[in-house]
């Protein structure tokens, strides 16, 4: 009879909750689909009145027209900011609210949602003139605040309400529910107590109550020994995880390490190679000295010594010298230039550089490569740019740059250019290593950072340059590097970074 009156109380409380929870779950899901509708109109109403009107000014050049046509749309409380970039993504005009709800025509970067549009002129036809003329895009960020606070409040009101009558019906009920209470509070401690020492020590409910507990406190029991098994297995794939997580770390450090001695090594081979040819001339230039002295010793000793015999001796010596004093002073050059690189690259000390002299001693280092696959390389620097931190990781930095460009970017019917460029900007350094290749498609760009991925498996490509590239600019210089590749103009990486890097002890990136 107690048992009977106890279940329909309790599941009368649980019917009226759950009745009360539904209506208000619909309730809620009804505003949530109102406020999702206003907020998606929203959205298409400013951008389509966005795409419409601010054509004119970008095709006028009229910065201040496109302001206030964004000044405009800001107005609404959902709108956040408003970016308007030309056809060569400098800022045209911009306009965004700060925290305090203030508008302002400064821009920094605003998380959230946000939708982009690209902006196009239309001629009329009449003019023989074609259509759809890009200007440029805009971008616009909402705020789901005022949605999210009116569907939070909304939950509050609730569940506010749900929480009144639920006190209602427990205190009307208190005295009845007394004897659920106290298994229920047993049980909820053991639960408790099985949470806080993972089912190794918690002890077991006794069994010997005569109620509806009984079979309850029995499949409590019985899953906590299920408990205590599966631990014990979780502990022992957890030790093989662990042991297996260490070894691929080890792995991936090898690997790394492998990749920049092969760099190395590619770079030492190419040297020698290009070593070769002015020391080759200077062993030829010695022997052809070594050939007309000995003849004149020996025409000095015979006594038939005569002017012209001298004069040509003087012009063979004075053009051997010539090409000796070159080659000497061009192979001297690249060995001084490798040798800096590669002490760099193996030592990794901290020092203060000029970044153009640097640039060029590593494009005079990878000389031999670029000329064997016909490329140029172009550096525009300024001379003053000082930088502190890690020569050799900028080596490694530019020489995996050029080295995925000579072997993704350009196909043997077109010269390969490429250009770096770099400028200063208070204690910021912006660098652009742009190619006049076939650049990248769509679906590999988002993926050319991460570790092991290439284009060339099987062909030589290990599929980690890129990514000792991004992690080095960001772990190591404590910059950030991102790539653009618009269809058939080439792929531009834009590198940014302090000019004092962060003091930090540089390992394998």
């Amino acid at each position: 009879m107690h048992s009977i009156r106890i279940r329909l109380i309790v599941l009368f409380i649980v019917m009226t909750t759950s009745i009360l929870a539904a209506f208000g779950i619909y309730a809620q899901g009804l505003l949530s689909h109102e406020l999702e509708l206003r907020f998606e109109q929203l959205q298409k109403e400013t951008i389509n009145r966005l795409t419409i009107s601010l054509p004119r000014p970008l095709w006028d050049l009229n910065p201040a027209s496109a302001h206030r046509i964004v000044s405009a749309e800001i107005l609404p409380e959902e709108v956040r900011g408003i970016l308007v970039l030309d056809l060569d993504g400098e800022r045209f005009a911009s306009v965004q609210k700060s925290s305090d709800k203030q508008i302002t025509n400064q821009w920094t970067d605003i998380q959230g949602i946000h939708i982009t549009q690209p902006l196009y002129r239309d001629i009329d036809a009449s003019n023989n003139t074609s259509k759809n003329i890009p200007l440029g895009e805009v971008s616009v960020y909402f705020s789901r605040e005022r949605i999210d606070a009116a569907l939070s409040a909304n939950i509050w009101r609730r569940a506010l309400e749900i929480l009144v009558i639920d006190s209602i019906l427990l205190l009307a009920f208190t005295f009845s529910l007394r004897m659920v209470f106290t298994p229920l509070s047993q049980l909820r401690d053991a639960l408790f107590a099985l949470s806080r020492h993972d089912g190794d020590e918690a002890e077991e409910l006794a069994e010997t109550q005569l109620s509806e507990f009984s079979e309850v406190i029995q499949g409590f029991n019985q899953t906590q020994r299920k408990l205590r098994r599966i631990m014990g297995r979780r502990r022992q794939a957890e030790d093989a995880s662990k042991q297996a997580y260490t070894d691929l770390q080890a792995a991936q450090a090898s690997l790394l390490q492998s990749e920049k001695m092969a760099c190395l090594g590619s770079l030492v081979a190419g040297v020698a190679h290009e070593i070769n040819t002015p020391v080759g001339i200077v062993l030829t230039s010695a022997s052809v000295l070594s050939d007309a002295t000995f003849q004149l010793k020996n025409a000095m000793s015979d006594g038939a010594i005569r002017k012209s015999s001298v004069m040509l001796y003087i012009e063979t010596a004075e053009q051997t010298s010539q090409l000796i004093m070159s080659n000497a002073e061009r192979a001297a050059t690249l060995i001084q230039s490798f040798k800096q690189v590669a002490v760099d690259q193996t030592s990794e000390l901290r020092r203060e550089y000029k970044l153009k002299e640097y640039i060029d001693e590593v494009i005079s280092s990878l000389h031999p490569a670029l000329k064997q696959n016909d490329a140029q390389v172009t550096v525009n620097c300024p001379a003053e740019i000082v930088l502190e931190g890690y020569p050799g990781a900028m080596a490694q930095v530019i020489t995996n740059l050029t080295m995925n460009a000579l072997a993704h970017a350009f196909s043997p019917e077109k010269q390969g250019q490429i250009v770096i460029s770099a400028e200063q900007n208070g204690e910021l350094v912006k660098m652009s290593f742009k190619d006049n290749g076939k650049g990248i498609s769509q679906e590999h760009i988002g993926k050319i950072f991460d570790p092991f991925f290439t284009t060339k498996r099987g062909q030589g490509g290990t599929g980690l340059g890129l990514n000792i590239v991004f992690n080095i600019i960001n772990k190591q210089f404590g910059g950030s590097i991102t790539v653009q590749s618009p269809p058939n103009e080439g792929t531009r990486f834009i590198l940014q970074f302090p000019s004092v890097s962060p003091q930090t002890t540089p390992g394998p990136p």
